[in-house]
Formats: structure tokens, C-alpha cells, sequence
């Protein structure tokens, strides 16, 4: 039986998955990466992919991910 997992995963304001270290304020630490920073929250099932729309707030996100596990 596979495991499925979901997550939340910080996102640019065009839908790409950022990984860059930010500050408090989801600004990119280091400009010259080409990072515009985090603008959303995505929750992302393993298995089905998105789930639902973005979240503005990482807080928002976090009970959709947990009702869908």
C-alpha cells in the first residue's frame, strides 16, 4: 500500500514552488537569486496533486491539509 502524504508548499505569486530562504515577511534574504518571494500557500496531496485553492496565509492553509488527510 503506498503512503500518501499532503503538505503545504510556499509558492511564488505565479505558481512556482519556492524553496528560497526568506524573511519573516516572505521576502526573499538574497534579491540577486531571482526569487519575488512568497506571495501564497498551496496544500498538495501526494497522490492528487492541489487541493483546493491557495491560501494567502500559511495559517489558512494548515486545517485544509489537516481535514485532508
Amino acid at each position: 500500500m503506498a503512503r500518501i502524504t499532503v503538505s503545504i508548499e510556499a509558492q511564488h505569486a505565479n505558481a512556482t514552488r519556492c524553496e528560497h530562504a526568506v524573511t519573516s515577511s516572505c521576502r526573499p534574504r538574497d534579491p540577486e537569486l531571482g526569487c519575488t518571494g512568497r506571495t501564497q500557500f498551496q496544500v498538495v496531496c501526494s497522490e492528487h496533486g492541489a487541493v483546493g485553492k491557495p491560501h494567502y496565509l500559511k495559517v489558512l492553509a494548515g486545517p485544509v491539509a489537516l481535514a485532508t488527510r
